[in-house]
Formats: structure tokens, sequence, C-alpha cells
């Protein structure tokens, strides 16, 4: 195993987008090790009908294809999300697409779902359940390309295609990099956007049946984190109104924080890491309370360490998820923020991660 203190060196020679093509081979080959260290009873969770052995994931936009999920769940993630994938392969926006803020502990990143379409996406995740990959809960997140005009239809083809081969899936709707993609978040765009999906999500499990204890994969919706209270209240009404098993919030945003250090920060893209945190959390509580604690959401965005999970628990997040801290304190960073996470709910007397959730919006 090589650690990643003596390896960020050696990777930042690199352009960002050709540091992470190396971190995805290395995988691959096995070179992060393995974490065996048992996860904490405290941060064992069900959420969606999943038993996940903790809260901690991967955030989609690191493994895009379905190359290694395997691999991050041997980490000790409790999670992994692969994607996002659209139906058809799209080479994504002009490189240089991806930068690091190394001052601001953020990245910068316009890269426009550049994707390899559904046909390699699906036969890496055919191949994964048909060798019975077993441990570990993995998500499929689906988007829709650039220039389809009707994007519920590619949501809906996605979503089809992968619904018999993942535990959980995701239509990405959050994205600032997709022309147009961000106003599918708006009131009717969303309902009939997920009223079709969840329709093709059905007609895609039917001929498998459910027997045998087989579930039908929940369905989340990922929205963007520059939302106003209106928007999260037109969210979180047609959520309701569709059921939607769960909302990811969120991803990247197109703000800058007064105070950013790095020359990279007047890029264009989304902005996340360490500048997202605040804005994040204050996200998720909001749509925690619009929805009235009664719809599952998962926190992604400015999680860099143990006391971000928690505070994002706390908001209202059921589960979060990470990437861009994986820049900068590389995969060894989820045992850390684990066993921070675990202190902190003992801290104030909780005996179950699942007894923090929302907590700063309850009465004591």
């Amino acid at each position: 195993m090589i650690s990643y203190k003596t390896a960020r060196p050696f990777l930042t020679m690199f352009s960002p987008e050709t540091a992470h093509r190396l971190a995805i081979i290395g995988l691959k080959l096995g070179l992060a090790g393995r974490n065996r260290t048992p996860d904490d009873p405290i941060l064992a969770t069900r959420v969606v009908g999943l038993d996940f052995p903790n809260p901690v994931g991967v955030a989609a936009g690191f493994d895009k294809g379905a190359e290694v999920p395997d691999a991050m769940l041997a980490l000790g993630f409790g999670f992994t999300e692969a994607g996002t994938v659209t139906p058809k392969p799209q080479p994504g926006n002009p490189k240089p697409r991806l930068f690091r803020l190394e001052e601001d502990e953020g990245v910068i990143n316009r890269l426009g779902f550049n994707s390899g379409g559904l046909e390699p996406y699906l036969a890496r995740v055919k191949a994964r359940k048909a060798r019975g990959a077993k441990k570990g809960i993995f998500g499929a997140n689906v988007g829709k390309n650039r220039d389809t005009q009707d994007g519920a239809a590619d949501y809906a083809i996605g979503i089809a295609a992968v619904a018999n081969y993942a535990d959980y899936l995701v239509c990405n709707i959050s994205s600032p990099n997709t022309p147009g993609l961000r106003s599918l978040q708006g009131r009717e765009q969303l309902k009939d956007l997920l009223t079709r999906v969840l329709a093709a999500r059905a007609k895609a499990i039917a001929p498998h049946g459910t027997e045998g204890g087989a579930k039908v994969p929940p369905l989340f919706a990922k929205v963007g984190p520059d939302l106003d209270l209106l928007a999260i209240e037109d969210i979180a009404q047609v959520a309701l109104e569709t059921k939607v098993d769960g909302l990811i919030i969120g991803n990247t945003t197109i703000d800058r924080p007064t105070g950013l250090k790095s020359p990279e920060a007047p890029e264009a893209g989304g902005l996340s890491g360490k500048p997202l945190t605040e804005k994040a959390r204050w996200c998720i509580g909001e749509m925690y309370k619009a929805v009235g604690g009664l719809i599952p959401i998962v926190g992604c965005g400015g999680i860099m360490n143990g006391t971000d999970a928690y505070r994002a628990i706390r908001a209202g997040a059921s589960l979060v998820q990470l990437y861009s801290a994986l820049v900068f304190h590389g995969p060894e960073l989820v045992v850390a923020i684990k066993r921070d996470l675990a202190a902190h709910l003992r801290a104030d007397g909780f005996k179950h991660v699942a007894d923090a959730v929302g907590a700063d919006h309850k009465k004591q």
C-alpha cells in the first residue's frame, strides 16, 4: 500500500485531470490497499431500506465510468456512487477543465458530463453483479447528453438501463456545466422528469420481479446548492408529491465566496471543497425543514473532515458524500472522518448516527 502523503507530490506534478486518471489506475492495481478496521457500531444506519455500515460515501464524479467501486468500498466507505453517465458518449468541455485551488482546499471543474456512455458503464456494472460483488452499497448516477432537447427522456433511458444493477439510483440535475441542466430543477420540469423516471424504473424492474427479497432500488434526485428558499420549497413539494425516495444536496456552486486565495479561483465552472461547506450545510438544513424530515437527504458538498460530516448530519443529512477532500487528504481520510464522527456522536449523547439526523431543528 502506498500512502497518499507519499504519492501526492508525484500526482501534483501532473494536471488535475491526468492526476485523477492516475489515481483511478492506482486503485485498479490495488495500490491504495484495504482498510480492515471494523466500523464502529454507532455509525451503522438504515436509510431508504438499505443497511449502511457507515454513513460516509464517495460522491459521483470520482468514478465516472464505474471502474473502481469495489476498490473504493475496500477503503472503508459505507457506499460509493459511480457516474454521472450519459446515454451516449460525449467528450465534455474543452481542456483544461479541472483546477486545484491549493490555498483554499477547493476544486473548480467545468468537465461538462464527460462520459463514455452507457455501453461500457453497463458492461462493468453487469460484470460486477455477475461475479457476486455484494460488499458495500453501490449507486448509479445518470445524466443527460448535452444536445438532448428532451432531458427527461435521457434520464429515463439511463435509469431504465441501470435499475437492475445498482443498490440505488440518482438523477443528477445539479451540474452547472451542462447548458440548461439546472432549469430541470424548476417545479414543473422536475415533476415531469421524476414522474417519467419513476415510471421507467418500474418498467425496468417489472420483468425481473421482486421475488427472493429483491428490492426496487430507491431513486434520489440530486439538486445543486445554489437554491433560494422558494426553489427549496418547490423542490420539496415535488419530492413529496412524486414520492421520490431521497434527495442529494448538492453539487458544486457557481458562486465565488470572498476571500479565495488561489490564482485559479476566477476560472469558470463549479466550485467544490472547503469553500462550499457552509453553503451546502445551509441548503441541507433548509431542505430538511421543507420536507419535514420525511425524505432522506444525502449531504454532498464541502465535507472535509469528521466535524463537517457531523454538522451536515445534525443539519438534516442521513448520509454524507465527499470527493474534493480526497484530492487534498487522500483515501486515508475516510478512517479519520469515521473516527471523529463517532466521537462527536458519543460526546453529544447519541447512541446511533440516525439519532443525530436533523438534531439542530428538533426541540431539546
